[in-house]
C-alpha cells in the first residue's frame, strides 16, 4: 500500500512562466463615415421648438411635483396629529366602559334580591348602550373630520397642478 501512495502519476503544477502563451489577434476596426447630408431648415425648427417644448413642460411638472410633495408632507402631519387624538378618544372610551364596567361590578356585590339583579342588570345594559352609541357617533366624526382634513388639500392640490400641466 504504500507503494501506491509514493508513485503518484500526477504531474506537479507548473509555474505561471511554463504555461504557453497566447497573443490575441489583432486587426483594425473599419471607420465608416456618416454621409454629409443637408437637415432641412423645416426638420431643424421641429426639433428645436420640440426641445423648447420638453423643457417647458419639464420645469411645469418640476413644479407640480415640488408642490405636491409639500402639499403631501402636510396632509401626512395633518393625518398623524388626527390619528393620535382618534387613537385617544379610543382609549378615553375604553376607560370609561371599563370603569362602568367595575362600578356595575361593586354593585351588583351590595344587592340582596334576584329583582335588584335584573333591575340593575338592566339599567347597566341600557346606559351601556347609549354610551356606546355615542362613543360611536364620536369616533366616527372624527374620523370623517380627519380623513376631510387630510384628503381634501391633497385633492386640491393634484387637480390644480393637474390643470397647469394640461
Amino acid at each position: 500500500m504504500s507503494d501506491i501512495n509514493t508513485k503518484s502519476k500526477v504531474k506537479p503544477v507548473t509555474t505561471a512562466a511554463e504555461l504557453p502563451k497566447f497573443e490575441i489577434p489583432r486587426f483594425e476596426i473599419p471607420k465608416f463615415e456618416m454621409p454629409k447630408m443637408e437637415v432641412p431648415a423645416a426638420f431643424r425648427e421641429l426639433a428645436e421648438k420640440s426641445v423648447t417644448q420638453y423643457k417647458d413642460n419639464w420645469e411645469k411638472m418640476k413644479a407640480a411635483t415640488e408642490e405636491a410633495t409639500g402639499v403631501i408632507e402636510d396632509s401626512y402631519a395633518t393625518a398623524t396629529k388626527g390619528f393620535g387624538d382618534y387613537g385617544l378618544k379610543v382609549i378615553e372610551a375604553f376607560r370609561a366602559n371599563t370603569n362602568a364596567y367595575f362600578d356595575f361590578a361593586g354593585k351588583l356585590m351590595t344587592v340582596k334580591s334576584a329583582s335588584e339583579v335584573v333591575e340593575l342588570s338592566t339599567a347597566h345594559a341600557r346606559s351601556q348602550f347609549e354610551a356606546l352609541t355615542a362613543q360611536t357617533k364620536e369616533l366616527t366624526s372624527l374620523a370623517q373630520k380627519v380623513t376631510t382634513e387630510t384628503t381634501a388639500p391633497l385633492k386640491d392640490t393634484m387637480t390644480s397642478a393637474f390643470k397647469k400641466v394640461a
